[in-house]
């Protein structure tokens, strides 16, 4: 018979936290404290379910949700983790119940941990299972247990929402687990089992939340949202018989002839929100048509707005449903600039955007770009003369591009940062330097580096693989190499809500599939970009997907999303560098350098789509079905 063992070193913490004034001969038996201590005293318990937050989504204490040294983003087409891109085993073809990368590890780039979501679930349980007997004596105190009621519910309903879009149909359990229990007595639900049990809960969180809370505590916008995204993700290609072989496995897929009804219940919840039935959330910035042409002020002030989503530190902004919150010191840590900064400036340079998402980015005029401009049919390498660049500035790929690009992505040349002493002699103009000088074409060696290079003098070692850092989720105020950051990870925001309605009523069709595209289209006029405009179903799709890669860029959201459409071994792809050739005549050559390829990358294989438990649980409970292919 296998025994659950319980985790309670959070409850031993608090413990010594509130006890430590007690008198020292005046203790409880340890077998007792449980409910003696933790549940009989309202404060310690918000305190407890304050550590809840902190194993959101299956992390640890390493960092919360999406704000990690890893990016979630370097498991799909948008970014390439430099340190360890191995650990990302769903696009190396090497994932299995025994190796499982990411999905496994703890601290740097460890997510969505199956062990860390069920612990969290186990102590949330703890929590909803003891809350309504805390003594309260007024009624301030009732109005706290009664929103603390509501807060575990929104937590419990995330991690299973996390498990089930991972793992498909979860082992469902509303009580803690005892000590002694049988673990072999347990089961997986259905898919669909897992989803009713998700939604229940965010219903029953939503009628514990009061109106208003305190920001950073879990709110009824939250709730609303992750209902919002929990069914776009359910009614999609890859819940509803996609993995054809696999349409009748109740685990992985919902009953046959439910997604017409579900693609109703997802733009139904994402409706709601835009409703303001939830609270008053609305984009930040105008979503008026945008002027034509855009100006380089334009350009400009649309990707402020647009990044400024991202570097929020105090009270959140209206696009702001609901975020994480880091402070200078202590509490959770965010060193994004640490993190994902240039190597020239003392930082990690990790999650670089890749070539093929750089390209993505529209013109400032909404029109796509087009690497192949100038020399049709080749993909590879751009070429410049000093002359041509000053007739025509578009011949360098990097001018004239869309309001978002310049707010995501620090390219060669762009703006950032003063240097630092070590590195401001070698680029005192403060501009991102990937390239390389030369004096004459055809030289074998440069005789400069850039100093944000993997040749360059400054930390080689953390220099791009891509040519590019991410520069979305940095703060231009932090000096990473000393100091944290303290701008917000956000986790639901109104956009997502805008285009996951967008996309429900585009599947729908019919009548919906306008309202689909004006929504979109709300979306890209706050961008700066003019409206798409189409009544085929099947562009409008193209138009959404595309959106949403852009949008959403390093949010995490592509993982879910190429999986949920089922479209990953079409976007996955080796990723190569792009390499830049300055010489002293004027003349630029980038070079997408087939010949550098920084990380060897496939999707091979459709159990990929879905996360084998991992081998330890399976040992602890062999009657559990594993996912289809391991």
């Amino acid at each position: 018979m296998k025994k659950i063992i319980l985790n309670i070193l959070p409850i031993v913490a608090l413990l010594l936290m509130f006890s430590s004034c007690e008198d020292v001969l005046d203790k409880k038996a340890v077998d007792r404290f449980n409910d003696d201590l933790v549940f009989s005293d309202i404060n310690v318990v918000n305190a407890y379910l304050g550590k809840t937050y902190d194993r959101m989504g299956g992390n640890t204490d390493a960092g919360i949700l999406g704000g990690r040294e890893d990016l979630l983003a370097s498991g799909t087409d948008q970014t390439l983790c430099i340190h360890r891109p191995a650990n990302y085993v769903n696009i190396k073809g090497t994932m299995s119940p025994d190796q499982l990368g990411i999905f496994v590890n703890n601290g740097l780039g460890g997510y969505l941990r199956w062990n860390n979501l069920y612990a969290n679930i186990q102590d949330v349980n703890r929590i909803l299972e003891k809350i309504d007997g805390v003594p309260v004596t007024t009624t301030t105190q009732e109005a706290l247990k009664k929103r603390m009621k509501g807060e575990a519910y929104f937590i419990r309903a995330y991690d299973y929402a996390t498990l089930l879009m991972l793992y498909g149909g979860a082992v469902l359990q509303e009580k803690p687990f005892k000590l002694g229990e049988d673990f072999l007595t347990i089961n997986r639900s259905t898919y669909k089992q897992t989803l009713d049990f998700i939604l229940k809960d965010i219903q029953s969180a939503l009628d514990n939340l009061p109106t208003t809370v305190e920001q950073g505590r879990a709110n009824r916008g939250a709730c609303a949202a992750l209902k919002s995204r929990i069914l776009l993700f359910s009614a999609s290609k890859l819940t509803n018989g996609g993995w054809t072989e696999q349409a009748s496995n109740q685990l992985i897929n919902m009953p046959a002839g439910s997604q017409a009804a579900l693609w109703v219940q997802a733009r139904d919840a994402a409706k709601d929100v835009m409703d303001g039935k939830y609270g008053p959330y609305a984009l930040v910035g105008t979503t008026n048509d945008p002027p034509s042409p855009l100006t380089e002020a334009d350009i400009k002030t649309y990707a402020d707005t647009y990044f400024g989503i991202f570097n929020q530190k105090a009270a959140w902004n209206s696009e702001t449903i609901w975020a994480i919150q880091f402070p200078a010191s202590g509490g959770n840590v965010n060193n994004a600039n640490l993190w994902y900064g240039p190597n020239g400036y003392n930082n990690w340079g990790n999650n670089n955007p890749t070539e093929p998402m750089v390209r993505a980015w529209e013109m400032a005029d909404g029109t796509k770009f087009q690497w192949d401009k100038y020399d049709p049919g080749n993909m590879e390498v751009r070429k410049a003369t000093a002359a041509q660049k000053a007739a025509d500035p578009l011949r360098n790929p990097y001018n004239g591009r869309e309001p978002r690009f310049y707010a995501s992505v620090l390219y060669d040349g762009a703006p950032w940062q003063a240097r630092p002493a070590n590195s401001a002699a070698l680029e005192p103009t403060n501009r991102i330097e990937t390239s390389y000088f030369f004096r004459n074409e055809g030289d074998a060696n440069p005789y400069k580096s850039g100093v944000d290079t993997r040749q360059s003098l400054i930390e080689a070692w953390n220099g791009t693989k891509t040519g590019y850092y991410i520069r979305k989720l940095l703060d231009p105020a932090t000096v990473g190499q000393h100091f944290r950051n303290t701008n917000h990870w956000v986790e639901f925001r109104y956009a997502e809500i805008l285009l996951n309605y967008a996309e429900a009523c585009i599947e729908i069709g019919g009548a919906e599939l306008q309202k689909g595209i004006d929504a979109l289209n709300m979306v890209r006029n706050r961008a700066g970009l003019p409206d798409r405009v189409t009544t085929d179903q099947a562009k409008a799709r193209e138009f959404l997907r595309h959106e949403r890669h852009i949008e959403l860029f390093a949010e995490g959201h592509r993982f879910y999303d190429i999986r949920r459409w089922m479209i990953a071994e079409q976007v996955i792809e080796d990723v190569y560098g792009m390499r830049i050739e300055h010489y002293d005549n004027g003349t630029t050559i980038w070079k997408y350098n087939k010949a550098d390829r920084a990380d060897a990358r496939v999707f091979s294989d459709k159990k990929f789509y879905w996360i084998p438990f991992p081998r330890d649980e399976m040992n602890k409970a062999p009657q559990l079905q594993q996912n289809p292919g391991y």
